[in-house]
């Protein structure tokens, strides 16, 4: 457990969280399923010293918040809440159209929920999706490179591996091109 986590932990010295049942930290926050408090949203640009920047419940709808994984589609900024006996809560923490500077490193979030599945038992955990080492925005443009050291854009030769074979765009249908073959 890395320092900022511990001092989150630890009410005396960081930030007093009842019920810190989940941690995720994705930038300069921390975000933490809060149970009967909902979202807990911590900014711990100075992991030193912790600040509690809000908490979100969702007008009472997040009242068992278990577990948080947090993940970007497009250009919005999602979090993906385990809320137990109340299911699946999806929230938009940012956007074009809700934050200011919604293309800046680490915009303030601004929650709203935007999704939530209530069907088939309590929602205790929510699966890490996949991390990618690039992000692209809608138009294919790259907006960030992550988790790797020295990582860098891609170059056009590099880019056209992914995508060309034998100078043609390469495709993927529904329909297979006939029997599989053995090798």
């Amino acid at each position: 457990m890395s320092y900022p986590v511990r001092k989150l932990m630890r009410a005396q010295d960081g930030v007093p969280i009842a019920q810190a049942n989940g941690l995720y930290l994705a930038r300069t926050y921390a975000y933490v399923a809060a149970g009967s408090a909902g979202l807990a949203i911590v900014d711990i640009e100075k992991p030193e010293q912790p600040k509690l920047q809000q908490t979100f419940n969702g007008n009472g709808q997040i009242s068992d918040a278990r577990d948080v994984k947090i993940g970007m589609t497009n250009v919005s900024l999602f979090a993906y809440l385990a809320d137990g006996k109340n299911g699946m809560k999806v929230i938009e923490l940012s956007a074009p159209d809700s934050v200011p500077g919604n293309l800046g490193y680490s915009p303030t979030p601004n929650p709203r929920i935007v999704g939530v599945y209530s069907g088939g038992g309590a929602a205790v955990g929510i699966s890490e999706g996949y991390r990618r080492d690039r992000g692209v925005d809608e138009s294919g443009h790259q907006i960030g490179v992550f988790g790797r050291r020295g990582a860098r854009p891609f170059n056009l030769a590099e880019q056209q591996k992914m995508y060309l074979r034998n100078g043609q765009v390469w495709t993927v249908t529904n329909d297979p091109p006939g029997p599989s073959v053995a090798r």
